[in-house]
């Protein structure tokens, strides 16, 4: 499987605002992800209940830059910038980097996310 392809078919469906489709296409069903340290996610299902929660707060998409992304072997990252105004009337701002790494069947079994400020 080729992953570079598979990590820009990924990232276009990111940069669109369709995360929930993101992790339904590309995550395996065993995939982990971690939160800034903060926590994270076991299990595919666990992480589109996660992604679903969080698309239904967003009251409107400001933003969603992809800047970049990186392959070596099995495992990517990209860059992005994301500008939401969530339901609740806060604002999110991140500029983060999302490190994942791929099986040999073009599937994402961990996803982290870094602060790239």
């Amino acid at each position: 499987m080729n992953i570079k392809d598979q990590a820009t078919k990924m990232d276009a469906i990111v940069s669109q605002g369709a995360i929930v489709d993101a992790v339904k296409e590309f995550f395996a069903d065993n995939a982990t992800t971690s939160d800034y340290g903060n926590g994270g996610t076991s299990g595919k299902s666990e992480m589109i209940a996660k992604m679903e929660n969080f698309a239904g707060a967003i009251a409107k998409v400001n933003g969603i830059t992809h800047h970049h992304t990186i392959v070596d072997k099995n495992v990517s990252a990209s860059e992005f910038t994301f500008d939401f105004d969530m339901a609740d009337g806060s604002k999110i701002y991140w500029h983060e980097i999302i490190r994942r790494i791929w099986n040999t069947d073009g599937k994402v079994i961990n996803e982290e996310y870094f602060n790239a400020e």
